[in-house]
């Protein structure tokens, strides 16, 4: 196994809930906000392959410094700085080596093309990633793809008809609103965005007057987070929060009906199904979107209780070291890089285990740690396996008993 050198540590600040921040809302253009949750030194990037523990150590950090919205509810980075991002083919975002989350997949494809009668149509994809779930609509529903994503990577594209999908390796912007299509589809991208009136005001533009396009959106669902203390949904590439009804009003402002909001996958994921508003009355709010009156104790109670949550862990993991039981998370994504940097963790954690075999090998951001496959696990079986997503619980108890490994497994928010 590889050494882990020294982590560096982050700086964790509570902040009350009525410090003012004298910033308009992306979302709504309201001021002033209200900072409550502050972590200083944060990798800049996530999932990147990072291949070595030299570069993953010394990898740019910025700061983490939410505030939110009374106005309208939404939450964001007020410390964000874009020019840290690096999309390109390095990033590793996907999840397509998981067959819990291939069933998801698979099941919100057919829901939709179903509930839109996707059959022989166009799809346009806004952050298409390496192009699973585009092309799953288009295989499905026999229908045409084209997607945009700078991480894209054409030998790694999934097998369609030729001159079914088509991928763009940039950024949507602007310089291709176009493109016309039936159906517009953007997940787990708005929340790397913070300009988000700017952002979805510009795929309404390009929808224009067609009110039969639908626009479908998916992204983490941020009253959980805020619920469950989930300081290791929290970094720095997400630098936009939504719940229901921020994102149901940001949409309303920007010229769409909102069809439906709801949330899947365990509730991590948000969803929201519009249609262009092209005169007359907009339609009414949905039940869901009256959330604000319980959004703000939540901003209070995160920022009161999560210091305690931290010292929680802290205590835990040093007794687990210090009883020599050897501890590994299993997921070398996001979660991970969050709740290694924010807990300040270094040898506690023996190594990272994930599926993805392109992460084989490569390092975490700001920690250094170790990403390797469950194959390892026979040469360093572990006392204590933490899971950074319980909704990949079943699928990992499995592969550890076909390992014949009885670890114990502790799904974080359990």
């Amino acid at each position: 196994m590889n050494p882990i050198s020294p982590a560096r540590a982050t700086t964790v600040t509570r902040l009350g809930t009525q410090e003012l921040i004298h910033q308009p809302c992306p979302a709504c253009g309201s001021s002033p906000l209200r900072g409550f949750y502050a972590v200083r030194g944060v990798p800049a990037h996530s999932v990147l392959r990072l291949e070595s523990r030299e570069e993953a150590l010394s990898y740019p950090r910025g700061d983490v410094h939410l505030a939110f919205c009374w106005q309208c509810g939404f939450i964001t980075n007020i410390a964000f700085d874009p020019s840290l991002n690096a999309y390109s083919q390095r990033y590793e975002e996907t999840q397509a080596f998981s067959p819990t989350f291939n069933a998801f997949n698979r099941r919100l494809a057919e829901y939709l093309i179903n509930r839109f009668d996707l059959h022989g149509k166009t799809i346009l994809e806004i952050g298409c990633g390496k192009g699973d779930f585009l092309a799953l609509l288009c295989e499905l529903g026999e229908n045409r793809g084209i997607g945009f994503d700078p991480a894209f990577i054409p030998e790694r594209a999934p097998t369609v008809k030729r001159g079914q999908v088509t991928y763009v390796a940039d950024f949507y912007s602007e310089h291709y609103s176009d493109i016309e299509a039936d159906f517009y589809v953007c997940k787990m991208t708005l929340e790397h965005i913070q300009p988000v009136a700017d952002f979805v005001n510009m795929v309404r533009k390009a929808v224009g007057e067609r009110h039969d396009a639908v626009v479908f959106f998916q992204i983490p669902e941020a009253t959980r987070i805020l619920q469950k203390l989930a300081f290791w949904d929290v970094y720095y590439e997400h630098c936009s929060y939504f719940t229901p009804g921020s994102l149901g009003r940001l949409f309303r402002r920007s010229g769409f009906n909102v069809l439906d909001l709801w949330v899947d996958f365990d509730d991590q994921y948000l969803m929201i199904e519009a249609l262009p508003w092209v005169g007359g009355a907009q339609m009414p709010p949905l039940p869901q979107e009256d959330d604000l009156s319980r959004l703000i104790p939540l901003t209070a109670y995160f920022s009161q209780t999560v210091p305690q949550v931290l010292q929680y862990w802290r205590n835990r993991l040093r007794e687990y070291y210090q009883n020599q039981q050897r501890v590994v998370l299993w997921g070398g994504g996001s979660k991970a890089v969050a709740f290694l940097t924010t807990l300040g963790l270094d040898k506690e954690i023996a190594y990272v285990v994930d599926v993805n075999p392109y992460k084989e090998n490569t390092f975490i951001a700001g920690s250094g740690h170790w990403i390797t496959a469950p194959e390892h696990l026979q040469v360093e079986p572990p006392d204590v396996v933490i899971v950074m997503n319980p909704v990949y619980t079943g699928e990992i108890e499995a592969m550890l008993a076909a390992q014949n490994l009885r670890p114990v497994l502790i799904p974080l928010n359990a």
